[in-house]
């Protein structure tokens, strides 16, 4: 599996993330999903999922890479993305950790869209296909996760939505749903909901 695993050059600096309620709710939501099955790690130890939101400009605070396994996550356990270049395929981060390997992906939603505050990525299986199934937007099948052609991808199709809180799958990237939107509690909900209606069909 080519999952879970940092492509782009990263470049850190050492430094631990302010506690802040925005941090706080970025935890309380990513237990939820961590309890759901959506945050986690696979039988191989790969682990998936990551959570972040917009700090100043286009700066995002991030869940470090490696933390699947864990249901709450401490300060030591989150990046600060400082910058980051599609082109040269290269996230400057600060943090006791790296930045997770979605990072590129979290950042090309900010800057394409300046009304996303919160980005959550998820893996499931059933949401993943029920969505395909449904036709809802999804970038190419053909474009891997963690490449400038994925981060180039996700910018174009978040930069064309009118509406947020919006949900859609990176078909090239096996069972990641992402969900974007202006706070962390409408976020969230588009992404239960989704996967309630999952559920009834």
């Amino acid at each position: 599996m080519d999952e879970g695993y940092v492509k782009y050059v990263a470049e850190r600096r050492d430094g631990i993330v302010p506690h802040s309620a925005q941090l706080d709710e970025l935890n309380q939501a990513r237990t939820a999903l961590f309890d759901l099955g959506l945050i986690g790690v696979y039988p191989d130890g790969v682990g998936y999922g990551n959570l972040s939101f917009r700090n100043s400009g286009n700066q995002f605070v991030i869940t470090a890479s490696a933390t699947g396994a864990l249901r709450t996550l401490q300060s030591e356990q989150f990046c600060l993305v400082e910058s980051f270049a599609v082109e040269n395929n290269c996230v400057q981060s600060m943090g006791s950790l790296p930045a997770s390997s979605e990072s590129m992906t979290h950042g090309a939603i900010y800057a394409a869209q300046p009304l996303v505050h919160w980005v959550m990525h998820v893996h499931s299986r059933v949401l993943f296909d029920d969505l395909l199934r449904r036709l809802a937007p999804s970038t190419s099948a053909d474009i891997p996760y963690g490449t400038p052609a994925m981060a180039r991808s996700v910018g174009a199709l978040v930069a064309t939505q009118q509406q947020l809180p919006f949900v859609f799958v990176m078909a090239g990237h096996d069972e990641g749903v992402v969900a974007c939107g202006a706070n962390m509690p409408s976020t969230l909900q588009a992404l239960l909901a989704s996967l309630q209606r999952t559920s009834e069909t």
